[in-house]
């Protein structure tokens, strides 16, 4: 009997960055590479989100891929935040220039994912039956890619389209003069709400907790700045690499607002508020994520913005964060939200301390107060970060564990890539590894287990043996940084960095706040020394067939 080979030697889920990303390293390898993803098309979060108004927080021009200098040269950004259309475009010419599609799958589920111990293969199988074998298995699913649905009362008995923002429907929604609820006031609502207001009837918002929304200030990519920025774009990818939030800003700056003088302090606010972009925490002071009074001075400054920006003092109000800090629920930026409830068609409902909702009714949606009508209901309720979409999944390792029941307490990793009790299985971006600039940590995570799979490979290894030691080192170091940081104090907001918004989990360490910088510069420290969080064994004496 002669050994096998399996069907691939890479097998990963989801064609969105993660997946264009391993396609190209792990291709350049010389192994057989193939990506599934369950749409009908690559783009990941970029193809399921096409609300009205979604687009990039981070600048188009480094939320990207830069293993290409030829594509970042010849790819035109045509503004600052690239919107879903301009993104997906993006990732096709990504696709096409380096010739990927045939490594693509779309419009296949994989329904679970079983480590065999007999031969150390990952036995994937989809929704039609069809299974698909490999040696190394990558989740390339995204970290903010599983919605959550709310439990409401009634929701099925709606008469309209009532659907969750992530699923908006692909051949597009006319809401024209129509009566739209949505719930939910996040990064989505935030980016949503003002173009929908333009055109709908009347536009409803359903707030739980009032957001910190930062402005974004959207431009246009001017010739003279595409040639700045094409001019010296490694000195960008290496502004990102070296960033707490793997992002192109020059910070640290070297000044703290506990140690300047009030009024320099709001001199220098007032100055960078209307330049826009994340760069007004990263470029400003740089103790205001650490330090609780400075937190509280940012706040503040944010908070009188909502006043200027909104006419009517109680829905202003209504808007203000209050009794947690900056960071504590990721900001989104503002394209013109806090000004599009001056507009007479959009109202604000407090569902948190004024009228909770009781169901959604064939009509619309009844609060303890009022009845709503709508034409339209959107479920803007977020995302089970990091963990949602790999515990959607039937992940079985060693011994038939099942990866959602080993995370019911605790999610915990190896630096967010791999999982004791999970041979040969990466995760890019998983829980416990840092919030950045995705495409950055995108690629460092990538390239860093592109070198272990080169390892197992030169060495003929068989199995990449995640060491649980590792894994409870990484989790303890992970929550004892997030104990010293603000963020921490995102469990009484329902952070969803925090895993708080969900309804029938406790909330839990979720993110690597020890610094995007840090991070990869341990996983650099991880390759030089040999992998010693994993344990590498080569089988003996097995055949297949």
């Amino acid at each position: 009997m002669s050994a096998k080979r399996p069907d691939y030697d890479v097998i990963a889920i989801g064609a969105g960055f993660a997946g264009l990303a391993i396609i190209h390293y792990l291709r350049e390898t010389g192994l057989s590479v193939k990506v599934f993803d369950r749409a009908s098309d690559i783009g990941g979060t970029w193809t399921w989100n096409r609300y009205p108004g979604a687009a990039t927080d981070s600048e188009s021009f480094y939320y990207c891929l830069t293993f290409s200098e030829k594509i970042l040269q010849e790819w035109q950004w045509s503004q600052r935040y690239a919107g879903w259309e301009e993104t997906l475009r993006y990732m096709h010419f990504v696709a096409d220039n380096c010739d990927m599609w045939p490594h693509i799958q779309l419009d296949t589920n994989i329904a679970s994912a079983d480590y065999q111990e007999d031969s150390g293969w990952w036995q994937l199988i989809d929704d039609s039956g069809a299974i698909h074998t490999c040696k190394y298995f990558v989740s390339a699913m995204g970290m903010i890619s599983q919605p959550v649905i709310p439990n409401i009362t009634g929701s099925d008995q709606f008469s309209g389209p009532c659907f969750h923002s992530s699923r908006w429907p692909q051949e597009g929604l006319d809401y024209l003069g129509k009566r739209v609820g949505i719930i939910g006031c996040g990064a989505t609502t935030v980016q949503m709400m003002p173009v929908m207001a333009e055109t709908a009837a009347n536009v409803t918002v359903f707030q739980r907790t009032p957001n910190f929304v930062l402005p974004a200030v959207q431009k246009p990519i001017t010739d003279e700045w595409e040639a700045k920025i094409k001019g010296d774009y490694q000195t960008i990818i290496d502004k990102c690499r070296n960033h707490v939030f793997g992002m192109s800003f020059d910070s640290p700056v070297g000044r703290n607002i506990s140690d300047t003088d009030p009024e320099e302090v709001q001199r220098i606010l007032e100055e960078h508020y209307p330049r826009g972009s994340f760069s007004f925490v990263f470029e400003t002071f740089d103790d205001l994520l650490g330090d609780a009074s400075s937190n509280e001075v940012i706040s503040e400054f944010l908070r009188s913005k909502i006043q200027e920006k909104v006419n009517d003092p109680e829905v202003a109000e209504l808007l203000m964060p209050r009794g947690y800090p900056l960071f504590a629920k990721r900001p989104p930026l503002d394209h013109g939200f806090y000004e599009a409830f001056n507009r007479d068609n959009v109202h604000l409902v407090d569902i948190k301390n004024r009228e909770p909702i009781e169901e959604i009714t064939k009509t619309g949606i009844r609060t303890t107060e009022n009845d709503y009508e709508f034409d339209i209901i959107v479920l803007a309720t977020g995302f089970q970060a990091y963990t949602g979409a790999l515990e959607a999944l039937d992940i079985r390792g060693k011994n038939g564990l099942m990866l959602r029941d080993k995370w019911h307490t605790v999610s915990g990793s190896i630096m967010g890539v791999f999982v004791a009790e999970f041979p040969n299985m990466f995760m890019i971006t998983g829980p416990q590894a840092p919030f950045a600039n995705l495409p950055t940590s995108i690629e460092q995570n990538v390239m860093y287990i592109t070198d272990c799979i080169k390892k197992m490979e030169s060495e003929a290894y068989d199995l990449c043996l995640p060491q649980q030691s590792a894994e409870d080192e990484w989790v303890a170091h992970t929550a004892e940084i997030h104990a010293q940081t603000l963020m921490a104090q995102g469990d009484k907001v329902n952070s969803w960095m925090m895993g708080a918004n969900l309804e029938n989990k406790t909330s839990r360490v979720l993110i690597y706040f020890g610094g995007a910088n840090v991070y990869y510069d341990k996983l650099r420290e991880s390759v030089d020394k040999g992998f010693p969080e994993v344990q590498f064994e080569k089988l003996t004496g097995y055949t297949v067939g």
